[in-house]
C-alpha cells in the first residue's frame, strides 16, 4: 500500500511538471526549456550509468554531453525564430558539440574510444534529439496539441495495463517484455481512440486540434509508437542486465523508465503532423 501511495505521488508530480511547462508556453518558454532540458540531462546521465563498464567515464565528457543535449533542445526551439538569411545558425550548437566531443576523445588515450563515443552519440540520438523534437511539433501544430500527445501516452499506459491485467493471455513480445500482451496493446489503442472522441467533443477548444480525424489519427500513432518505445527501452535494459534505468523517481525507477514511450512517440507524432500539414 505504501509503495502504491509513493508511486502515485511521484507520478502526480511528474505529470504536473509537464502540464505546467506546456500550458505556461503561452506566456513564457522558461519552464518548458528548463523542465525538458532537465529530462535530457537526467536521461543522458542514466545512459552513462547503465553502460558504464570497467572504464570510468571522464566527468568532462559527461558534462559536454549534458551541454550538448541542452544545446540541442535550445537549438530546435529557436530554429523558427531565426532570420532566413541566418537559418543555419540553429545548427551551430549541434555542430559544435560533434567537434568538441570528438576532439576531447583524442586526449583519452587509455580509453576505448569507440565505446566512449558510442555512449555519448547514442545518448544524444536516443534521449536528447527526441525530446528536442517536441519544439517543431509546437510549430507544426500548437502547444496544447503537444499536451494532447502526452495525455494519449498516459491513457495508453493505463488502458494497456488494466486490459492486460484482466484479459491478457497472448504475449506481445515475450523475448523482451514477458508481461506485455496483445490484449493489453489493443486495450491501449482503444482507450486512446475513446479518449480522442471525448477530448474532441468536450475539450477541443483547449487542445487546439483542428478536426476530429487528426485527433483519432494522433491517438493511434501515439498508442502504437508508445508501445514500441517501451519495448525498445526494455530491450536496452535486458541487454545491459538491469531492472530499472535508475532510482530517481520513487516507485517508478529512473527517468528513462518514465519517458521511454515519449522517446519514440515524439518522432512519430512529428512525422504524422508534418505529413498532414504537407498534404493540406
Amino acid at each position: 500500500m505504501k509503495n502504491i501511495i509513493i508511486r502515485s505521488l511521484s507520478g502526480i508530480v511528474y505529470v504536473a511538471l509537464i502540464v505546467a511547462a506546456i500550458i505556461l508556453l503561452d506566456k513564457s518558454c522558461i519552464a518548458y526549456l528548463a523542465i525538458f532540458s532537465l529530462f535530457i540531462v537526467l536521461g543522458i546521465n542514466e545512459i552513462h550509468s547503465m553502460t558504464r563498464n570497467e572504464e570510468s567515464e571522464s566527468w568532462l565528457i559527461v558534462l559536454i554531453d549534458f551541454i550538448g543535449g541542452m544545446g540541442m533542445m535550445l537549438s530546435l526551439y529557436v530554429k523558427d525564430a531565426i532570420d532566413d538569411r541566418t537559418q543555419a545558425l540553429w545548427l551551430v550548437p549541434i555542430a559544435g558539440y560533434i567537434i568538441i566531443r570528438s576532439v576531447i576523445q583524442l586526449y583519452r588515450p587509455k580509453q576505448n574510444a569507440l565505446h566512449s563515443l558510442e555512449r555519448s552519440f547514442f545518448a544524444m540520438m536516443y534521449v536528447a534529439l527526441p525530446i528536442a523534437m517536441m519544439s517543431p511539433i509546437i510549430t507544426v501544430a500548437a502547444p496544447r496539441t503537444l499536451l494532447g500527445m502526452f495525455v494519449f501516452i498516459w491513457i495508453n499506459d493505463t488502458g494497456a495495463f488494466l486490459t492486460g491485467m484482466t484479459l491478457g493471455k497472448h504475449k506481445l513480445f515475450e523475448r523482451i517484455s514477458p508481461k506485455k500482451t496483445w490484449e493489453g496493446f489493443i486495450g491501449g489503442v482503444l482507450s486512446c481512440m475513446i479518449a480522442a472522441v471525448l477530448l474532441y467533443k468536450y475539450c477541443n477548444e483547449f487542445f487546439q486540434v483542428p478536426n476530429f480525424g487528426i485527433w483519432i489519427g494522433l491517438s493511434v500513432v501515439v498508442s502504437i509508437s508508445a508501445t514500441f518505445g517501451d519495448l525498445v527501452e526494455s530491450l536496452l535494459k535486458r541487454t545491459i542486465g538491469v531492472k530499472d534505468s535508475g532510482h530517481l523517481i520513487p516507485g517508478h525507477g529512473g527517468i528513462l523508465d518514465r519517458i521511454d514511450s515519449l522517446l519514440l512517440v515524439v518522432p512519430a507524432t512529428l512525422i504524422y503532423l508534418t505529413l498532414l500539414m504537407y498534404n493540406n
